[in-house]
């Protein structure tokens, strides 16, 4: 897939994170617990993804009892995201919500990149790099500070 269509993958993908936040409060509301809707999301997510998995044949999954345990940590990453995004929605606001959430994976993403954490292929933080980081965090907080955020 060329660049482009990454690209377009990606904006898709994040697009639609204020949405699943917002029903999945929705889902909290209704049900009394956001424990509960997380869980429901994640069962959902789970056949979404299982029927993927089995429609390409299931290569790989033999290699999961192989695999380092810390790489199953990502698990506990999405799980506590969730159930944090489904509980903040409603009391902090979407917006507000996202925002810190983006702030936070600009600069973890940075250090990951520059650091090579994890297995990443390293991308050093250069000044260049910085002054952009820098810009789009002050354009989040300007656009959401634009709206009134409290």
């Amino acid at each position: 897939m060329a660049y482009a269509g990454y690209a377009l993958w990606a904006l898709a993908a994040g697009a639609l994170i204020p949405v699943m936040a917002i029903l999945n409060a929705g889902l909290a509301r209704a049900t009394g617990s956001p424990a509960i809707a997380a869980s429901v999301l994640f069962l959902v997510g789970f056949l979404f993804n299982a029927t993927i998995a089995l429609a390409s044949g299931g290569r790989g999954a033999g290699a999961l009892a192989t695999a380092p345990p810390h790489l199953f940590l990502g698990g506990l990453i999405v799980g506590f995201y969730v159930l944090s995004i489904t509980m903040l929605a409603p009391r902090f606001g979407v917006g507000n919500a996202i925002l810190f959430v983006m702030v936070a994976q600009i600069f973890t993403s940075a250090a990951v990149d520059h650091f090579a954490l994890f297995g990443a292929v390293q991308r050093l933080l250069t000044a260049q790099r910085s002054i952009g980081l820098v810009i789009m965090v002050v354009g989040l907080a300007v656009a959401q500070l634009s709206q009134g955020a409290r």
